[in-house]
């Protein structure tokens, strides 16, 4: 049995604290191993073929997500939405229709204001890839949820992915990949900064991949334990500097609003608000601030199934 499945076997017998405790032991034996390909791969610069660059000139893209795995981090979706809002940002919201009740007046609210909203699985287990029966029986219903919420983005719990599978879903994009994260229950990066197509198999159609390029706000905060942003700084740099797509994941689930007092899987929300305005300060005028499905729908149009 891989430690992935025994992990996920032994989770719910574990206390929160313990959880935490075992998953920093284990992310700081790995950083010495992938310190010459993280957090930046200097390999995944190339973009895919047939790029025609971004929009109007933008020297690279700049794409905001969260996933609400929990319903702590629901209930926290308007909150970190109005704080985007204030400085002139929209993002995709991912939410998990099983595991919590979601709000339809939260998914409109979100949609009203210029988010998007897109499915983060079904139930928020590590069970989604362990056989294609269950991936299929599950993405029936994925399905449903897809058209009841009128979205066309998914992205699978714990970014476990199997490419040839997500076919299976009626999506637009599949947002499940990442360039390089070795800390990752399933750690195989698809080595790019860009989004890519994949074609069209079995009779399925084709659809667009958006890997997060940027390390995750859980990682960065609550398992390294960073009391700064100075490695988003840096491989936002870099991203720009080689015309990248920037695309983030934060969770709602683990940001503390209005100084309120922090659980051990809690950080302070002024660390994403920090990261938004240097963003706006440092490389104003040279990004295109995109949602999801509006990267998805130019790759699409530009590279999709040539």
């Amino acid at each position: 049995m891989s430690l992935r499945k025994i992990y996920y076997a032994l989770k719910p017998l574990m206390t929160r604290k313990f959880q935490i405790a075992l998953r920093r032991r284990y992310v700081a034996g790995l950083c010495a191993l992938h310190v010459g390909s993280w957090p930046i791969n200097e390999n995944a610069a190339r973009p895919p073929a047939g790029w025609p660059g971004w929009p109007d000139g933008k020297k690279f893209a700049f794409v905001l997500t969260h996933d609400a795995d929990t319903l702590r981090g629901h209930d926290r979706c308007l909150e970190l939405m109005e704080l985007e809002k204030d400085l002139g940002f929209r993002s995709g919201f991912n939410l998990v229709p099983r595991r919590y009740d979601v709000s339809p007046d939260l998914r409109q609210t979100l949609l009203d204001n210029g988010f998007e909203v897109g499915v983060h699985g079904l139930y928020h287990d590590g069970k989604y890839f362990e056989s294609r029966e269950i991936f299929s029986e599950r993405a029936r219903h994925i399905n449903a949820y897809i058209r009841e919420w009128n979205a066309v983005g998914f992205r699978a719990p714990s970014m476990l992915h199997n490419l040839d599978w997500i076919h299976e879903l009626d999506i637009e994009y599949d947002a499940s990949t990442f360039d390089t994260d070795p800390f990752e229950p399933q750690p195989d990066g698809v080595g790019t900064i860009f989004p890519f197509w994949v074609p069209e198999k079995n009779g399925f159609k084709g659809y667009v991949e958006l890997p997060y390029t940027l390390p995750q706000d859980f990682l960065m905060f609550i398992l390294l334990q960073q009391t700064n942003i100075d490695i988003w700084k840096k491989k936002l740099a870099w991203i720009a500097s080689t015309g990248g797509m920037s695309m983030l994941i934060t969770h709602p689930d683990y940001m503390v609003f209005n100084g309120r007092k922090r659980a051990v899987d809690e950080y302070p929300v002024e660390y994403y608000r920090n990261f938004l305005e240097y963003v706006k300060a440092t490389y104003e005028g040279q990004y295109w601030q995109a949602l999801p499905r509006d990267v998805a729908r130019y790759v699409s149009a530009a590279i999709g199934g040539k």
